[in-house]
């Protein structure tokens, strides 16, 4: 079996995290994969570090794979999706961060969820993908985001006006700071912290939710993922921020971008005693009185 391992800053302070998963995968027949900035800061002992292999880009990694662990919170689990990109890798998020709806498993679960993978006891959950069109090919070989899309005015800059038209006829004019499109998956993220609906991973939709609109009648909209959304922006300022999962590049004013589904998917790993219903109503206390 090969696994490999993510993380983008975790506090290597006793105890270690990287550690305790490696001396959990220790009595296993598991040929590791590090990611090399996390081996270079991790200070293990030399005779581990050196039965490890390093990687450094997502070409380094091929569906021999059997599974991606991403130490630490949703954030590190965003990057490890643009990592496996389609490969098909599953990716299984051990939450050293904060919330944790996508690394949901606590470090409490570690060993559980080591015996899990080994085993190969687990089942995939697979989510949905945005994509992101524009003439400037601003994101690279990753045009693509696990949460959201989201378009932004710069800094303290008025407000801006976004045309959106859905399947190619006109939904609206959004006057606000900025407009939201996410996935099933994202609608517990930025979205959500806008009003957004929460949508139960497996549905086929995008979430659009403004951010601050200046209409308070405007309101989320949710609609099929099949069809495809246009954005064109108009303001005071000739550049705006466009976001992908938290990356962000600048856009010129009068050029278009489009956000369709995109043609692959995430495997991510889960359990059966860990499900998306649980992971809600205890990530936000639901029906906990905090009263007294």
């Amino acid at each position: 079996m090969k696994i490999a391992i993510y993380s983008r800053g975790l506090d290597l302070a006793t105890p270690n995290p990287l550690a305790i998963l490696l001396e959990a995968l220790a009595p296993h027949d598991v040929e590791i994969h590090v990611f090399h900035q996390l081996l270079l800061h991790a200070d293990l002992p030399a005779h581990t570090a050196s039965s490890l292999i390093p990687f450094k880009v997502s070409a380094d990694l091929d569906a021999s794979i059997d599974c991606m662990i991403s130490l630490g919170g949703d954030g590190t689990m965003l990057d490890a999706v643009t990592l496996v990109k389609d490969s098909g890798i599953p990716v299984l998020g051990i939450n050293f961060g904060r919330l944790g709806f996508l690394a949901s498993i606590s470090p409490d679960a570690l060993q559980s969820a080591v015996e899990a993978i080994v085993n190969r006891t687990f089942v995939v959950d697979k989510r949905a993908l945005i994509h992101l069109d524009s003439n400037e090919g601003l994101f690279g070989d990753t045009p693509f985001a696990l949460n959201e899309f989201a378009i932004h005015k710069r800094d303290i800059s008025p407000m801006i006006k976004i045309h959106t038209y859905i399947n190619g006829e006109f939904l609206n004019t959004y006057w606000a700071d900025g407009l939201i499109v996410s996935t099933p998956t994202g609608s517990t993220a930025y979205s959500l912290s806008c009003g957004g609906p929460i949508i139960t991973p497996g549905c086929q939709v995008h979430i659009l939710t403004p951010i601050a609109p200046h209409n308070l009648n405007v309101r989320p909209v949710v609609v099929p993922d099949h069809m495809p959304i246009t954005l064109s922006v108009e303001g005071r300022d000739r550049s705006y921020l466009l976001s992908l999962d938290g990356v962000s590049k600048h856009i010129k004013q009068g050029e278009d971008v489009v956000v369709t589904k995109a043609e692959f998917m995430i495997n991510v790993v889960k359990f059966e005693d860990n499900n998306f219903l649980d992971t809600i109503r205890n990530k936000m206390l639901w029906g906990i009185d905090t009263r007294n």
